[in-house]
């Protein structure tokens, strides 16, 4: 059936390009003349071969990804005549084609100290439970007939590992009544009573150091809650996934006010570096429980007050960016993705690209030639893009300002990227389009102007890093917990996920920022309320003194 389809499909084609793409044609269709006939059998064999070869490169790559090593360091050329060589489908490299210009320019890097090996030693607020391993009477008598006496000792710490402790918290509220007014009638009470105090999930047990920490375990160390309920358990203690789930979606409604000054920090930066990421709900409305959501994730706030934003959606449409982004005027950095396009037709904003996601696509190519392979183009482009790496990590460890950035760029990256434009157009012209390393350049041309757009400003970044490294914990965790079970708990994921990777960025520990939060929350009522404690702004000694004092109880108990 397949073979009379395929038939019938080549009758409506041209002899010509029916041979082409392999198939064959009807012979009516060939031509009498034999050169002629030569001619299309000589093209229809290169195109199957071109067909091939591209297989083959395909193939090679897949094996790669799968078994191969995932970095995308490269082995060094043991042989400077190596990269005159080709990849096969490119044409041979000139000897002045091969030196990058970037080899030109040379770059002063400050030199590395050595650190000292050795043990870390372990926390000060730790308490010390002293273990003194002494000598026995006889071995303190000595062969004269006198005892020995101690000059001194040699200590070493160990640390030892004791289980979890829970403790119930009692609350008690005495009740208060005047005997002289017992039996008599009052419009007023005659018991009085403490109120009760305000609990963050009412009619529960939970309490803020719990939440903090079923929380944290799951979303900052990737453990789902039903393992957590498992762990639980072993240690006498009945939670179950359902409820934890439950108390996490409540606490997330409760943290909405953050995200939302999240945003407006957001649409205050400069630069801001968005990505997203696949998330599956298996309970969404109309949908298949098999459906692909998407995971947004926005960071900005520079270096000083990095503010790290996820917001959950059923699309990877641009409407999606483009809603919590309006009004932004500023340098949106991505992946080059085309759901970003809207950012063209906005006069306010700007669409910087990233260089990582260039140096990848000549790296796959690299890697599906394989390592014992001569170096050729794909090389040759990822030394210069390791070049400019070069002068960025020179301004991060000279802690350079924005404007000495700008300054370095213009001097020592500007050259060099122009030099890469002029040898992109020309591999454009030699390389097979559909090859890895067509691929790669057609893509580093097409994205050009918004990889250069890091040349204007010192604020923006080489690369969209940034925003891959945000969204790598939620990628982590994905891993464990595979999918999320509701909408509900998709968007408190994205809530949790960003005040705890904020608080990561900020410098706090993420548990117990998150924990004194929690024990404020009940106080907090209004957005407004918020400000002073979110991680940006908080005094980052409350959290410290809050884990101070729980460490201080522990030693005392």
């Amino acid at each position: 059936m397949w073979l009379l389809k395929r038939l019938q499909k080549s009758c409506t084609l041209s002899w010509k390009n029916a041979i082409i793409i392999g198939m064959t044609p009807a012979i009516d269709q060939l031509p009498d003349d034999i050169k002629a006939l030569k001619e299309i059998i000589i093209e229809g064999f290169t195109h199957r071969d071109q067909e091939n070869a591209l297989l083959k490169e395909q193939i090679k790559l897949l094996q790669a990804m799968l078994y191969g090593r995932k970095t995308e360091k490269l082995q060094p050329a043991t042989d400077d005549h190596q990269l005159r060589l080709d990849f096969g489908d490119e044409p041979v490299v000139e000897p002045e084609q091969a030196v990058s210009t970037a080899k030109e320019t040379k770059v002063p890097v400050k030199g590395h100290s050595r650190r000292k090996g050795g043990r870390k030693p372990l926390p000060a607020e730790f308490p010390r439970v002293e273990n003194i391993i002494d000598i026995s009477e006889a071995e303190k008598l000595c062969e004269c007939g006198f005892m020995k006496t101690r000059i001194g000792e040699e200590t070493s710490e160990h640390l030892e590992h004791v289980p979890a402790s829970w403790t119930v918290k009692v609350n008690i509220r005495p009740k208060y009544a005047c005997r002289n007014c017992e039996g008599t009638e009052s419009e007023g009470p005659t018991v009085a009573i403490a109120p009760v105090p305000e609990q963050i999930i009412p009619k529960s047990f939970a309490t803020p150091s719990l939440l903090a920490f079923l929380i944290a375990s799951k979303f900052v160390d990737a453990l789902p809650f039903y393992r957590q309920s498992n762990m639980l358990a072993r240690n006498g203690v009945d939670l179950s996934r359902g409820t934890m789930c439950s108390w996490a979606t409540k606490v997330a409604v409760l943290l909405k006010p953050v995200i939302e000054l999240f945003l407006e920090l957001i649409i205050q930066s400069p630069v801001i570096n968005a990505d997203e990421t696949r998330i599956q709900v298996l309970k969404e409305a109309d949908r298949k429980a098999k459906s692909h959501s998407w995971m947004w994730v926005f960071r900005g706030g520079g270096r000083d007050r990095p503010t790290i934003l996820f917001h959950y959606h059923q699309s990877r449409a641009g409407k999606v960016a483009e809603n919590i982004l309006q009004g932004y005027k500023g340098v949106i950095q991505t992946d080059g993705h085309s759901g970003y396009n809207f950012i063209e037709d906005n006069p306010n904003q700007t669409n910087a690209g990233c260089w990582a996601h260039a140096r990848r696509k000549f790296f796959d190519a690299v890697k599906a030639a394989g390592e014992n392979a001569a170096p050729g183009l794909a090389h040759e482009a990822i030394d210069i893009i390791k070049d400019l790496y070069k002068i960025e990590k020179e301004a991060r460890t000279n802690n350079l300002d924005f404007d000495q950035i700008l300054e370095l760029r213009q001097t020592h990256s500007k050259p060099i990227l122009d030099a890469f434009k002029k040898k992109l157009d020309k591999w454009k012209l030699a390389v097979t389009p559909k090859s890895l390393t067509g691929k790669a350049v057609t893509y580093t041309l097409n994205q050009w102007e918004k990889l250069i757009v890091y040349l204007s400003d010192g604020r923006i970044s080489i690369d969209n890093n940034s925003a891959e490294n945000a969204i790598r914990p939620f990628a982590v965790g994905r891993k464990n917990w595979l999918f999320n079970d509701s909408v509900e708990g998709a968007a408190a994921a994205a809530i949790f996920f960003s005040i705890l990777e904020t608080a990561k960025a900020n410098g706090l520990e993420p548990y117990w920022y998150l924990r004194f939060l929690l024990e404020k929350l009940t106080e907090l009522k209004t957005k407004e309320d918020f400000i002073p404690f979110i991680p940006q702004n908080i005094d980052k000694q409350l959290v410290l003194d809050l884990r101070a004092k729980h460490m201080n109880l522990n030693s005392t108990n």
